[in-house]
């Protein structure tokens, strides 16, 4: 499990995905367009599902910086910090990343981009003042292995594509109340009809971010072996994510459309272990994370 092995891998899972929810999008279009006997629904839906992939695509990192208020680091203000980020990036083979910096107290940094010839890495204030220099050397490498793994692609096309499938789902519901197949005398098949796209209207959301949720814990238990594997020290990656978790700064940029891109979750305060509250989690358990890069130290 390397930087360079991942990457491939995850194109493949990438372009999978991306088949996986378009059939989704595509069924529940279709169910929706013969339930209310009209093909354009179907026609419109496909052709929005394909536009905001498209241009989700080419602009997510524009839309999340623009979102989160980053601002770009300045070489002669912070050097230490830019040739740390840069001594990284030339043991992992990388382009150099885009580097930028959040005004918040909490530790915390993410990773975007849809490559890495168009990505960017972005740490807060708070990372910056109560790690050291190894602990954040650790964070960055972690930063560059999503890069370098193809994460932010991953989650940039699952992200988008939940989006649009809750949205649908929505839309659906709202206008159920119309009634469907009006030309159908059958009121039986009528109802079970109504049925059936009432729990797909249900659990197609859910079903999405179910998905979308356990790819993301899974990319970050492989950005954290990879990140210390560049690094060789995985025990700086691991008090990292100890001082991170245990800090309680809010970040007041954070919500819920961008909390899977953080190394750890933005939101304090809600931590829980119960298998309810790990099965909706962005992030998996600190404890776990710490544990599994310690074991690499052995």
């Amino acid at each position: 499990m390397t930087i360079y092995t991942q990457a491939d891998s995850n194109i493949r899972k990438t372009w999978l995905l991306l088949g996986m929810f378009l059939v989704l999008i595509i069924g529940l279009s279709y169910f929706f367009s013969y339930y209310y006997d009209n093909l354009a629904i179907l026609y419109v839906a496909v052709g929005f599902s394909v536009l905001q992939s498209i241009v989700s695509y080419w602009y997510s990192d524009k839309i999340i910086l623009a979102m989160t208020r980053a601002k770009e680091v300045d070489h002669q203000k912070n050097p230490e910090l830019y040739h740390l980020l840069e001594n990284l990036t030339i043991a992992s083979g990388l382009p150099q990343p885009k580097f930028y910096l959040l005004e918040e107290s909490q530790p915390n940094a993410f990773a975007t981009g849809r490559d890495p010839s168009h990505a960017a890495i972005v740490v807060t204030r708070g990372l910056i003042e109560k790690l050291d220099k190894v602990e954040l050397e650790g964070v960055l490498a972690h930063e560059l292995s999503h890069i370098g793994n193809r994460d932010s692609l991953v989650m940039t096309v699952t992200v988008i594509l939940v989006g649009i499938i809750s949205m649908m789902a929505s839309m659906f519901f709202r206008i159920g109340r119309i009634g469907g197949r009006s030309r159908d005398n059958d009121n039986k098949s009528n109802g079970v009809l109504a049925l059936v796209g009432l729990v797909a209207v249900i659990l197609a959301p859910i079903a999405a971010t179910l998905v979308q949720l356990a790819i993301s814990r899974k990319r970050e238990f492989l950005a954290d072996a990879s990140g210390a594997l560049l690094t060789r020290y995985p025990e700086g990656l691991a008090k990292a994510l100890e001082k991170i978790s245990q800090d309680s700064s809010p970040l007041k940029v954070a919500n819920d459309s961008t909390a899977h891109l953080y190394i750890a979750s933005p939101f304090r305060g809600k931590q829980a272990t119960s298998w309810l509250v790990k099965l909706f989690s962005t992030h998996p358990p600190i404890k776990e994370r710490v544990v599994a890069l310690r074991q690499m130290s052995i």
